[in-house]
């Protein structure tokens, strides 16, 4: 599996093919955010900065946005979440990724945090 990197907004990415990243929340937003009962995904096309906000999230609990970690165009949405959106909670990670952004700014990526930044992050979280 390709390397994750993550924001303190609790965003991951992961490089696709080429300049297209996934992009999806971590297991620990998705664990704050309780049972996800509605994902509103980005259009396709819209061009979105780095730290933008993308996409929406709703639990049981709130509602959340979720923010591009780096600049770029959507090219692809999940379309599995508008019909289980639980799918966040059950694989943050894998099959409940968000959207597929195209970015020509490939260094953004690299000043992300890795897995273990990360998880020293939430760890200082309490």
């Amino acid at each position: 599996m390709a390397e994750l990197r993550f924001t303190k907004d609790h965003e991951w990415i992961r490089v696709g093919d080429g300049d297209v990243y996934e992009i999806g929340i971590s297991d620990y937003a998705q664990g704050q955010l309780g049972d996800v009962v509605f994902v509103e995904l980005p259009e396709i096309g819209k061009k979105i900065a780095k730290g933008g906000q993308a996409a929406v999230v709703e639990s049981v609990k709130a509602a959340s946005d979720v923010y591009s970690p780096v600049a770029g165009e959507v090219v692809a949405i999940n379309d599995a979440l508008t019909g289980d959106p639980g799918l966040v909670n059950k694989e943050p990670t894998g099959a409940g990724w968000f959207f597929k952004l195209k970015t020509g700014d490939t260094a953004q990526f690299a000043e992300l945090m890795d897995q273990g930044a990360y998880d020293a992050y939430v760890k200082g979280l309490g």
